[in-house]
């Protein structure tokens, strides 16, 4: 379990996040709505230290981090050996193939035998629909292809939790689609996930539990059926703007 108590962040004068407390179970899929600059992917990148917290409790894997003392870089290694993010802009590495690309970590960080490690990333090629890309480089992917490398690199590593971060955000629809339906399998499989999006639909099939921010402090902590079931006036207004619900259509008449 990953959790979270009281934890704030700044950025000079401006604090973004507000004494948020949650936690992130295991085995299961959370995803975190919010409108454009409410904190969402500054509390997960405070998840996996790319932002440091000011202060609040940090509980991990055993791990137990006072956020507002400094935090050790042996403490956060410890973090980022069982996570793993997944940034919009995929960060593969162009001068590796496909299939070096999700061997590297595996080799170098965890060690693995490299028969061993390239057996593992064609399986996860072939269950993100790329297999016949192993040979391929990044710049010969879509970007849907290469967002779905990046999620087999992940993989590869078999960390306890993925982080995303709009992972498809950069995807025209139709590649968009592609990923999401590999996270979904990936989710069905009992990945742990925490996943910051802007798709409601994609949330509602693949969401164990949601969090909803704005202005940095939680509105809704709970199970993805409450969220879309919900009467708060706030929530039900954002549903409706991100579905375009109350789009009126004015078209001409002929």
């Amino acid at each position: 379990m990953l959790k979270i108590t009281g934890l704030t962040k700044s950025f000079g004068s401006q604090q973004v996040l507000h004494g948020l407390t949650t936690s992130f179970p295991e085995q299961q899929t959370t995803v975190i709505l919010g409108p454009s600059g409410s904190g969402k992917s500054t509390l997960l990148r405070s998840l996996n230290f790319l932002e440091r917290p000011e202060s609040g409790q940090y509980d991990f894997d055993g791990l137990q981090i006072d956020l507002s003392q400094p935090v050790s870089q042996a403490t956060i290694l410890k973090v980022r050996r069982q996570t793993e993010m997944v940034f919009q802009g995929y960060n593969l590495f162009p001068h590796l193939s496909v299939l070096k690309n999700v061997t590297e970590g595996p080799i170098y960080v965890r060690h693995q035998a490299k028969d061993s490690a390239q057996t593992t990333a064609k399986q996860l090629l072939a269950k993100v629909g790329l297999a016949d890309k192993a040979d391929s480089y990044p710049n010969q992917l879509s970007g849907g292809q290469a967002q779905r490398v990046a999620i087999a690199r992940s993989l590869a590593m078999q960390l306890e939790y993925i982080f995303l971060d709009e992972p498809t955000s950069a995807l025209d629809p139709e590649l968009e689609l592609g990923v999401l339906k590999v996270l979904l399998q990936i989710a069905q499989e009992k990945q742990s996930m925490i996943i910051v999006t802007h798709n409601l639909a994609f949330a509602r099939q693949v969401a164990d539990k949601i969090i909803f921010i704005e202005h940095g402090k939680i509105l809704f902590d709970g199970s993805s059926q409450d969220f879309f079931a919900t009467t708060n006036h706030r929530i039900l207004a954002f549903i409706s703007a991100m579905t375009f619900a109350d789009l009126t259509a004015t078209g001409k008449t002929s």
